[in-house]
């Protein structure tokens, strides 16, 4: 083996996701679009380019707009913010030159922000695929340890397709040496 060899990364990709982007972008429109027409009403003047909502009665229609575009615009940031934190990217380290497996994971800021796990190879018992389907799938990769609950290997989110899954699973357990259960 070569040293390159003894080494298997995994990049797990966070909350910059392309749909991530898409809802972030549409909240950000929509909720500053109802606070310029609770404003407009407010004001008596067209803030809008799109149509002229002065003509509102503030109470109750005004209020209802500025309700809704708060909700918009703070759902928006939140989804910003996550993307710009990068929550839950990381990658999975699989080193054999060391015998370690380092999983690292971004959370949200504070004190528990790097989300490390460091477990030893040897304590490797299985690769677990976990596939559920239905209304709300799931597809995911599990590594199995000893004296430990399954680590999660993949994303959350959207499931990945189930040959990527099989492709995945399989090569790390091969990586690994140890068996790969779900399949």
């Amino acid at each position: 083996m070569t040293k390159a060899s003894q080494i298997l990364r995994q990049e797990v990709v966070g909350a910059r996701r392309l749909s991530n982007y898409f809802w972030a972008t549409v909240s950000s429109i929509g909720g500053i679009g109802f606070l310029l027409a609770g404003l407009s009403s407010y004001l008596k003047v067209n803030l809008l380019l799109v149509s002229d909502p002065s003509d509102l009665q503030f109470i109750p229609q005004g209020v209802a707009l500025l309700f809704y575009g708060f909700a918009g615009s703070s759902l928006a940031f939140y989804v910003w913010l996550t993307m710009i934190w990068n929550v839950g990217g990381g990658y999975n380290e699989f080193n054999q030159e060391t015998g370690k497996i380092t999983i690292f994971r971004w959370g949200f800021p504070g004190k528990n922000r790097r989300i490390e796990l460091i477990c030893p190879i040897a304590d490797v018992q299985s690769i677990r695929a976990d596939i559920k389907e239905g209304i709300n799938p799931r597809r995911s990769l599990y590594l199995r340890a000893k004296q430990r609950r399954d680590i999660p290997l993949t994303r959350v989110g959207q499931p990945i397709s189930l040959a990527s899954l099989e492709n995945q699973g399989a090569e790390l357990a091969r990586f690994l040496g140890v068996p790969l259960e779900g399949l």
